[in-house]
């Protein structure tokens, strides 16, 4: 399994079907949340070429199956924001969110960037150990109705 940077041809049409096929049957996410991930993706994979961006995935038979971003310019304020991150159920167990997990981190700490910020909701249990372990905190919990079913939205950060 080798992890990839950048842009690569399907990657937003990818991304965005791995975000609607597990959130909409996981949590009953619908149209709304496919729109934004599509939307975002659309927005962010063009700026690419700017060094403060970047995007780690795997590809497995020409389809990604796990991705990861950091957002250097959305937040503003030498904030990152990492976002998109997935990992396909075939990857689950496997070791590859840590790995991707450090691309960001590295990325954030030799980009220099004074804290990254992620958005996710309650019950993501292992990806919430998983952001824990690489020095992310819980800053803001919140309940939310914003995909169509009501979570409980979280905001973590971590300092450099």
């Amino acid at each position: 399994m080798k992890i990839e940077t950048g842009y690569t041809h399907g990657i937003i049409g990818d991304v965005v079907a791995m975000h609607a096929r597990y959130y909409g049957s996981a949590h009953g996410f619908g149209s709304a949340f496919e729109s934004v991930v599509a939307s975002g993706m659309s927005d962010f994979v063009p700026r690419l070429e700017k060094p403060i961006n970047q995007i780690w995935h795997v590809k497995e038979n020409d389809h990604i199956s796990a991705s990861i971003a950091i957002d250097g310019e959305d937040l503003g304020d030498n904030c990152a924001h990492l976002r998109w991150f997935i990992v396909d159920d075939s990857l689950r167990g496997t070791g590859v969110g840590n790995k991707l997990m450090d691309c960001t981190v590295s990325f954030c700490q030799e980009t220099g960037f004074d804290k990254c910020v992620l958005w996710t909701f309650k019950g993501l249990d292992a990806a919430r150990r998983l952001y824990e372990k690489n020095g992310f905190t819980l800053e803001e919990e919140y309940e939310g109705d914003q995909w169509g079913t009501k979570v409980v939205e979280q905001k973590f950060v971590r300092e450099f």
